[in-house]
Protein backbone atom coordinates (compact mmCIF):
# COMPACT_ATOMS: atom_id res chain seq x y z
CA UNK A 1 0.00 0.00 0.00
CA UNK A 2 0.92 3.88 -0.73
CA UNK A 3 3.04 4.23 2.81
CA UNK A 4 3.75 7.77 4.33
CA UNK A 5 6.47 8.37 6.55
CA UNK A 6 5.94 11.35 9.00
CA UNK A 7 6.44 12.81 12.33
CA UNK A 8 3.91 13.46 15.59
CA UNK A 9 4.35 16.13 17.87
CA UNK A 10 3.23 14.99 21.63
CA UNK A 11 2.54 17.89 24.15
CA UNK A 12 5.78 17.40 25.91
CA UNK A 13 7.46 18.80 22.66
CA UNK A 14 9.74 15.70 20.76
CA UNK A 15 8.29 13.87 18.08
CA UNK A 16 7.41 10.56 17.49
CA UNK A 17 7.96 8.34 14.23
CA UNK A 18 4.73 7.33 12.14
CA UNK A 19 4.11 5.69 9.14
CA UNK A 20 0.59 6.20 7.32
CA UNK A 21 -0.76 3.34 5.36
CA UNK A 22 -3.38 4.74 2.80
CA UNK A 23 -6.14 3.25 0.73
CA UNK A 24 -5.14 3.07 -3.15
CA UNK A 25 -8.69 4.14 -3.16
CA UNK A 26 -11.07 6.32 -1.38
CA UNK A 27 -10.11 6.60 2.47
CA UNK A 28 -13.51 5.40 4.11
CA UNK A 29 -12.23 5.66 7.92
CA UNK A 30 -9.18 6.34 9.89
CA UNK A 31 -7.31 4.13 11.94
CA UNK A 32 -4.33 4.00 15.50
CA UNK A 33 -2.60 0.80 15.54
CA UNK A 34 -0.19 0.43 19.09
CA UNK A 35 2.69 -1.93 19.04
CA UNK A 36 3.25 -4.22 21.64
CA UNK A 37 5.51 -3.37 25.11
CA UNK A 38 9.79 -2.56 23.66
CA UNK A 39 8.00 -3.62 19.78
CA UNK A 40 7.98 -0.78 17.06
CA UNK A 41 5.94 0.23 14.57
CA UNK A 42 7.70 -2.55 12.42
CA UNK A 43 6.70 -5.64 13.86
CA UNK A 44 5.02 -8.07 12.20
CA UNK A 45 1.74 -7.20 13.73
CA UNK A 46 1.34 -3.49 13.15
CA UNK A 47 2.82 -3.93 9.53
CA UNK A 48 -0.14 -6.71 8.90
CA UNK A 49 -3.08 -4.79 10.27
CA UNK A 50 -2.17 -1.62 9.19
CA UNK A 51 -1.72 -2.70 5.55
CA UNK A 52 -5.05 -5.11 5.48
CA UNK A 53 -6.88 -1.83 7.14
CA UNK A 54 -5.75 0.31 3.78
CA UNK A 55 -6.83 -2.62 1.65
CA UNK A 56 -10.24 -1.72 3.13
CA UNK A 57 -10.34 1.72 2.70
CA UNK A 58 -9.20 2.67 6.27
CA UNK A 59 -5.97 4.63 6.83
CA UNK A 60 -3.91 3.05 8.98
CA UNK A 61 -1.32 4.79 11.25
CA UNK A 62 1.47 2.93 13.37
CA UNK A 63 3.72 5.21 15.75
CA UNK A 64 7.01 4.08 17.78
CA UNK A 65 6.25 4.48 21.48
CA UNK A 66 8.27 7.33 23.13
CA UNK A 67 12.32 6.36 23.49
CA UNK A 68 11.48 3.28 21.03
CA UNK A 69 12.17 2.72 17.32
CA UNK A 70 12.70 6.22 15.74
CA UNK A 71 10.61 8.00 18.54
CA UNK A 72 12.59 10.82 20.46
CA UNK A 73 12.03 10.28 24.20
CA UNK A 74 13.48 8.13 27.19
CA UNK A 75 11.54 5.19 27.03
CA UNK A 76 13.32 4.12 29.96
CA UNK A 77 11.73 6.69 32.30
CA UNK A 78 8.31 7.40 29.67
CA UNK A 79 5.76 4.52 31.27
CA UNK A 80 2.09 3.00 30.44
CA UNK A 81 1.15 6.97 31.06
CA UNK A 82 3.19 7.77 28.42
CA UNK A 83 2.16 5.78 25.93
CA UNK A 84 -1.48 6.82 26.34
CA UNK A 85 -0.33 10.60 25.85
CA UNK A 86 1.57 9.67 22.37
CA UNK A 87 -2.01 7.78 21.38
CA UNK A 88 -4.03 10.65 22.45
CA UNK A 89 -1.64 13.01 20.23
CA UNK A 90 -1.74 10.42 17.51
CA UNK A 91 -5.33 10.42 17.86
CA UNK A 92 -5.49 13.83 17.16
CA UNK A 93 -3.24 13.90 14.07
CA UNK A 94 -5.44 11.54 13.03
CA UNK A 95 -9.01 13.55 13.42
CA UNK A 96 -7.31 16.57 12.15
CA UNK A 97 -6.05 14.86 8.62
CA UNK A 98 -9.20 12.72 7.99
CA UNK A 99 -12.12 14.60 10.00
CA UNK A 100 -13.47 10.84 11.43
CA UNK A 101 -13.71 9.72 14.78
CA UNK A 102 -10.90 6.75 14.48
CA UNK A 103 -10.49 3.14 14.90
CA UNK A 104 -8.03 2.06 17.52
CA UNK A 105 -5.85 -1.19 17.41
CA UNK A 106 -3.68 -1.99 20.37
CA UNK A 107 -1.11 -5.32 20.50
CA UNK A 108 -0.26 -6.61 23.55
CA UNK A 109 0.57 -3.63 26.63
CA UNK A 110 -0.47 -1.55 23.52
CA UNK A 111 -3.58 -2.78 23.16
CA UNK A 112 -4.15 -1.90 27.06
CA UNK A 113 -2.58 1.31 26.21
CA UNK A 114 -5.96 2.26 23.17
CA UNK A 115 -8.00 0.90 26.14
CA UNK A 116 -6.93 3.79 28.43
CA UNK A 117 -6.84 6.11 25.99
CA UNK A 118 -10.10 5.26 24.60
CA UNK A 119 -11.28 5.64 28.08
CA UNK A 120 -10.24 9.04 28.22
CA UNK A 121 -10.79 10.69 24.43
CA UNK A 122 -14.39 9.19 24.47
CA UNK A 123 -16.96 8.03 21.50
CA UNK A 124 -16.90 11.76 19.95
CA UNK A 125 -12.85 10.57 18.74
CA UNK A 126 -13.08 7.03 18.94
CA UNK A 127 -15.27 4.95 16.56
CA UNK A 128 -14.12 1.71 18.03
CA UNK A 129 -11.72 -0.38 19.56
CA UNK A 130 -9.64 -4.01 18.94
CA UNK A 131 -7.11 -5.55 20.97
CA UNK A 132 -4.94 -8.47 20.21
CA UNK A 133 -3.32 -10.15 23.41
CA UNK A 134 -3.78 -7.59 25.66
CA UNK A 135 -3.42 -7.88 29.38
CA UNK A 136 -6.01 -7.04 31.66
CA UNK A 137 -3.73 -5.46 34.68
CA UNK A 138 -0.87 -2.96 32.62
CA UNK A 139 1.57 -4.50 36.03
CA UNK A 140 1.67 -7.61 34.45
CA UNK A 141 4.36 -6.92 31.75
CA UNK A 142 6.71 -6.34 34.90
CA UNK A 143 7.08 -9.81 35.19
CA UNK A 144 9.02 -9.66 31.45
CA UNK A 145 11.49 -7.59 32.71
CA UNK A 146 14.91 -9.40 33.89
CA UNK A 147 16.44 -7.34 36.64
CA UNK A 148 16.80 -6.01 39.58
CA UNK A 149 13.53 -3.87 40.18
CA UNK A 150 14.01 -4.03 44.26
CA UNK A 151 16.93 -2.02 43.28
CA UNK A 152 15.97 0.08 40.99
CA UNK A 153 13.06 1.31 43.08
CA UNK A 154 15.32 1.88 45.90
CA UNK A 155 18.51 3.51 43.50
CA UNK A 156 16.42 5.35 41.00
CA UNK A 157 17.42 4.01 37.81
CA UNK A 158 18.77 0.55 36.71
CA UNK A 159 19.62 -1.95 33.66
CA UNK A 160 17.26 -4.83 32.73
CA UNK A 161 16.86 -6.82 29.84
CA UNK A 162 13.46 -6.87 27.75
CA UNK A 163 12.73 -9.63 25.09
CA UNK A 164 16.75 -9.66 25.05
CA UNK A 165 17.05 -6.20 24.68
CA UNK A 166 19.00 -4.16 27.36
CA UNK A 167 17.30 -0.81 28.90
CA UNK A 168 17.73 1.32 31.56
CA UNK A 169 14.33 1.90 33.67
CA UNK A 170 13.42 4.03 36.44
CA UNK A 171 11.89 3.98 39.57
CA UNK A 172 9.50 6.36 38.06
CA UNK A 173 8.57 3.94 35.30
CA UNK A 174 7.88 1.14 37.62
CA UNK A 175 5.68 3.23 40.18
CA UNK A 176 3.38 4.51 36.97
CA UNK A 177 2.97 0.73 35.70
CA UNK A 178 1.88 -0.18 39.19
CA UNK A 179 -0.29 2.17 39.47
CA UNK A 180 -2.43 1.56 36.48
CA UNK A 181 -6.01 -0.15 37.04
CA UNK A 182 -7.47 -1.10 33.98
CA UNK A 183 -10.51 -2.85 34.75
CA UNK A 184 -11.27 0.61 36.61
CA UNK A 185 -10.83 2.47 33.37
CA UNK A 186 -13.23 -0.23 31.12
CA UNK A 187 -16.14 0.61 33.06
CA UNK A 188 -15.79 3.86 31.10
CA UNK A 189 -15.53 2.65 27.90
CA UNK A 190 -18.37 3.62 25.53
CA UNK A 191 -16.91 2.47 22.24
CA UNK A 192 -17.32 -0.77 20.20
CA UNK A 193 -14.63 -3.33 21.45
CA UNK A 194 -13.60 -6.64 19.68
CA UNK A 195 -10.74 -8.66 21.88
CA UNK A 196 -8.88 -10.92 20.35
CA UNK A 197 -6.74 -13.59 22.39
CA UNK A 198 -4.67 -16.83 21.45
CA UNK A 199 -5.91 -19.79 23.93
CA UNK A 200 -2.36 -21.05 23.63
CA UNK A 201 -0.49 -17.28 24.41
CA UNK A 202 2.13 -18.22 26.38
CA UNK A 203 3.38 -14.49 27.49
CA UNK A 204 -0.52 -13.09 28.56
CA UNK A 205 -2.70 -15.88 29.17
CA UNK A 206 -6.20 -16.05 27.81
CA UNK A 207 -7.66 -15.26 31.34
CA UNK A 208 -6.76 -11.88 30.54
CA UNK A 209 -9.36 -11.63 27.64
CA UNK A 210 -12.02 -12.93 30.19
CA UNK A 211 -11.25 -10.13 32.77
CA UNK A 212 -11.39 -7.35 29.91
CA UNK A 213 -14.39 -9.18 28.34
CA UNK A 214 -16.43 -9.11 31.68
CA UNK A 215 -15.62 -5.53 32.54
CA UNK A 216 -16.62 -4.17 28.94
CA UNK A 217 -19.85 -2.67 27.94
CA UNK A 218 -21.86 -4.01 25.01
CA UNK A 219 -21.45 -3.99 22.13
CA UNK A 220 -18.53 -6.42 22.50
CA UNK A 221 -16.57 -9.37 21.05
CA UNK A 222 -14.29 -11.96 21.28
CA UNK A 223 -12.38 -13.71 18.51
CA UNK A 224 -10.06 -16.52 19.23
CA UNK A 225 -6.50 -16.67 17.46
CA UNK A 226 -6.00 -20.12 17.93
CA UNK A 227 -3.16 -21.54 17.58
CA UNK A 228 -1.44 -18.12 17.52
CA UNK A 229 1.69 -17.31 19.59
CA UNK A 230 1.56 -13.67 21.27
CA UNK A 231 3.51 -12.04 18.67
CA UNK A 232 1.36 -13.36 15.76
CA UNK A 233 5.07 -14.59 14.29
CA UNK A 234 3.01 -16.69 11.50
CA UNK A 235 2.10 -14.69 8.61
CA UNK A 236 -0.95 -16.94 8.58
CA UNK A 237 -1.99 -15.52 12.42
CA UNK A 238 -1.49 -12.27 11.60
CA UNK A 239 -3.29 -11.88 8.62
CA UNK A 240 -6.43 -13.38 10.13
CA UNK A 241 -6.62 -11.19 12.90
CA UNK A 242 -5.93 -8.51 10.28
CA UNK A 243 -8.78 -9.33 8.05
CA UNK A 244 -10.78 -9.91 10.77
CA UNK A 245 -10.07 -6.61 12.27
CA UNK A 246 -11.07 -4.74 8.86
CA UNK A 247 -14.19 -6.77 8.16
CA UNK A 248 -15.47 -6.04 11.90
CA UNK A 249 -14.53 -2.20 11.85
CA UNK A 250 -16.03 -0.76 8.73
CA UNK A 251 -19.03 -1.77 10.25
CA UNK A 252 -18.75 1.44 12.70
CA UNK A 253 -16.69 3.78 10.67
CA UNK A 254 -18.48 7.13 9.28
CA UNK A 255 -17.31 7.32 6.16
CA UNK A 256 -18.22 4.00 5.08
CA UNK A 257 -21.12 4.95 2.61
CA UNK A 258 -18.74 7.55 0.58
CA UNK A 259 -18.37 5.10 -2.72
CA UNK A 260 -20.01 6.66 -5.40
CA UNK A 261 -22.68 4.54 -7.22
CA UNK A 262 -23.40 5.09 -10.87
CA UNK A 263 -26.44 3.98 -12.36
CA UNK A 264 -24.70 2.82 -15.16
CA UNK A 265 -21.49 2.13 -16.88
CA UNK A 266 -18.24 2.84 -14.46
CA UNK A 267 -17.30 5.35 -12.30
CA UNK A 268 -13.04 6.08 -12.23
CA UNK A 269 -11.75 7.87 -9.40
CA UNK A 270 -8.02 9.02 -8.83
CA UNK A 271 -6.45 7.07 -5.53
CA UNK A 272 -3.13 7.26 -3.41
CA UNK A 273 0.36 6.15 -4.43
CA UNK A 274 1.82 6.60 -7.97
CA UNK A 275 -1.02 4.67 -10.26
CA UNK A 276 -3.64 3.53 -7.57
CA UNK A 277 -7.09 3.70 -8.76
CA UNK A 278 -10.47 2.91 -7.52
CA UNK A 279 -13.08 1.44 -9.60
CA UNK A 280 -16.76 1.52 -8.97
CA UNK A 281 -19.86 -0.12 -10.44
CA UNK A 282 -22.93 0.24 -9.70
CA UNK A 283 -22.70 -2.75 -7.14
CA UNK A 284 -18.92 -3.39 -6.89
CA UNK A 285 -15.51 -1.60 -6.35
CA UNK A 286 -12.30 -2.52 -6.95
CA UNK A 287 -8.58 -1.48 -7.77
CA UNK A 288 -6.38 -1.06 -10.65
CA UNK A 289 -2.57 -0.26 -10.12
CA UNK A 290 0.55 -0.66 -12.17
CA UNK A 291 3.16 -3.48 -10.78
CA UNK A 292 6.23 -2.10 -8.57
CA UNK A 293 8.45 -2.58 -11.33
CA UNK A 294 6.56 0.56 -13.29
CA UNK A 295 6.49 2.38 -10.27
CA UNK A 296 3.29 1.44 -8.74
CA UNK A 297 2.23 -0.37 -5.77
CA UNK A 298 0.62 -3.45 -6.98
CA UNK A 299 -2.25 -3.43 -5.21
CA UNK A 300 -4.86 -4.04 -8.10
CA UNK A 301 -4.63 -5.75 -11.75
CA UNK A 302 -3.03 -3.02 -14.12
CA UNK A 303 -5.66 -1.33 -17.25
CA UNK A 304 -4.02 -3.79 -19.63
CA UNK A 305 -4.76 -6.42 -16.97
CA UNK A 306 -8.60 -5.49 -17.03
CA UNK A 307 -9.09 -5.55 -20.63
CA UNK A 308 -7.67 -8.95 -21.36
CA UNK A 309 -9.92 -9.67 -18.42
CA UNK A 310 -13.05 -8.19 -20.20
CA UNK A 311 -12.28 -9.87 -23.31
CA UNK A 312 -11.56 -13.21 -21.38
CA UNK A 313 -14.95 -12.87 -18.96
CA UNK A 314 -16.66 -11.91 -22.05
CA UNK A 315 -15.56 -14.86 -24.12
CA UNK A 316 -16.27 -17.62 -20.89
CA UNK A 317 -19.69 -16.34 -20.92
CA UNK A 318 -20.89 -16.45 -24.69
CA UNK A 319 -19.30 -20.05 -24.76
CA UNK A 320 -21.35 -21.06 -21.67
CA UNK A 321 -24.17 -19.48 -22.74
CA UNK A 322 -24.73 -20.95 -26.18
CA UNK A 323 -23.21 -24.77 -24.72
CA UNK A 324 -26.42 -24.75 -21.96
CA UNK A 325 -28.49 -23.15 -25.02
CA UNK A 326 -27.95 -26.41 -26.67
CA UNK A 327 -28.16 -28.59 -23.62
CA UNK A 328 -24.21 -29.73 -24.40
CA UNK A 329 -21.98 -31.56 -21.95
CA UNK A 330 -19.97 -27.92 -21.46
CA UNK A 331 -17.79 -28.35 -18.19
CA UNK A 332 -16.34 -25.05 -18.49
CA UNK A 333 -13.35 -22.92 -20.24
CA UNK A 334 -9.79 -22.03 -19.16
CA UNK A 335 -9.02 -19.03 -21.52
CA UNK A 336 -4.94 -17.49 -21.81
CA UNK A 337 -4.77 -13.81 -22.67
CA UNK A 338 -1.99 -12.03 -23.38
CA UNK A 339 -0.89 -8.23 -25.44
CA UNK A 340 1.27 -7.87 -28.06
CA UNK A 341 2.13 -4.18 -28.50
CA UNK A 342 4.72 -4.81 -31.69
CA UNK A 343 2.48 -6.95 -33.30
CA UNK A 344 3.18 -5.31 -37.30
CA UNK A 345 6.22 -7.17 -37.72
CA UNK A 346 4.68 -10.63 -37.79
CA UNK A 347 1.38 -9.71 -38.60
CA UNK A 348 -0.21 -11.99 -41.88
CA UNK A 349 -3.40 -10.55 -42.65
CA UNK A 350 -2.86 -6.72 -41.69
CA UNK A 351 -2.79 -3.87 -45.06
CA UNK A 352 0.07 -2.13 -45.72
CA UNK A 353 -1.33 1.00 -43.96
CA UNK A 354 -1.77 -1.37 -41.35
CA UNK A 355 1.70 -3.18 -40.92
CA UNK A 356 3.57 0.52 -41.19
CA UNK A 357 1.69 2.26 -37.86
CA UNK A 358 1.50 0.57 -34.90
CA UNK A 359 -0.16 -2.44 -34.57
CA UNK A 360 -1.10 -4.36 -31.68
CA UNK A 361 -3.08 -7.58 -31.06
CA UNK A 362 -4.79 -9.38 -28.10
CA UNK A 363 -3.64 -13.12 -27.92
CA UNK A 364 -6.58 -15.42 -26.77
CA UNK A 365 -5.60 -19.55 -25.64
CA UNK A 366 -8.87 -21.13 -25.38
CA UNK A 367 -8.75 -25.22 -23.64
CA UNK A 368 -12.55 -26.46 -23.31
CA UNK A 369 -12.52 -28.63 -20.06
CA UNK A 370 -14.00 -32.41 -19.92
CA UNK A 371 -14.27 -35.08 -22.51
CA UNK A 372 -17.85 -35.38 -23.25
CA UNK A 373 -17.84 -32.82 -25.72
CA UNK A 374 -17.97 -34.43 -29.64
CA UNK A 375 -15.08 -32.75 -32.39
CA UNK A 376 -17.91 -30.53 -34.11
CA UNK A 377 -19.38 -29.23 -30.63
CA UNK A 378 -15.90 -27.87 -29.38
CA UNK A 379 -15.30 -26.47 -33.26
CA UNK A 380 -18.76 -24.64 -32.46
CA UNK A 381 -18.24 -23.37 -29.20
CA UNK A 382 -14.37 -21.66 -30.34
CA UNK A 383 -16.48 -19.85 -33.49
CA UNK A 384 -18.94 -18.81 -30.92
CA UNK A 385 -15.94 -17.06 -28.57
CA UNK A 386 -15.52 -14.84 -31.61
CA UNK A 387 -19.03 -13.40 -31.15
CA UNK A 388 -18.45 -12.29 -27.87
CA UNK A 389 -20.42 -8.86 -27.57
CA UNK A 390 -16.32 -7.72 -26.16
CA UNK A 391 -14.80 -9.11 -28.89
CA UNK A 392 -17.12 -7.62 -31.40
CA UNK A 393 -16.75 -4.09 -29.70
CA UNK A 394 -12.63 -4.36 -29.91
CA UNK A 395 -13.08 -5.58 -33.49
CA UNK A 396 -15.60 -2.89 -34.31
CA UNK A 397 -15.88 0.79 -35.49
CA UNK A 398 -14.92 1.67 -32.09
CA UNK A 399 -14.59 5.23 -30.70
CA UNK A 400 -13.89 7.05 -27.46
CA UNK A 401 -15.36 10.45 -26.91
CA UNK A 402 -14.13 12.90 -24.10
CA UNK A 403 -16.31 15.33 -22.30
CA UNK A 404 -14.43 17.43 -19.95
CA UNK A 405 -17.20 18.37 -17.19
CA UNK A 406 -17.39 20.62 -13.73
CA UNK A 407 -15.10 23.36 -13.89
CA UNK A 408 -14.96 25.13 -17.18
Amino acid sequence: MPTENLKITTAKGHTLAAALELPTGLVRGASLFAHCFTCTKQSKAATAVTRALAREGIAALRVDFTGLGASEGDFGSAGFASDVEDLVASVDYMIAQFDCPILLVGHSLGGAAVLAAASILGREKVAAVATIGAPSDVPHVLHNIKGDLEEIERVGEGQVTIGGRSFVLSAEFLKKTREVELLDQMTRLRVPLMIMHSPTDAIVGVEHAGKLFDAAKHPKSFVSLAGADHLLTNDDDANFAAQIIAAWAVRYLANKDMSPKPETGVVVQTGNGKFGTEVFTSRHRFVADEPASAGGNDTGPTPYDLLLAALGTCTAMTMKMYADRKQWPFEGARIALTHDRDHAKDCDHCSDEDVSANVQSLNRKIELLGDELTAEQRAKIIEIADKCPVHRTLEGHLHIHTEAVGHP
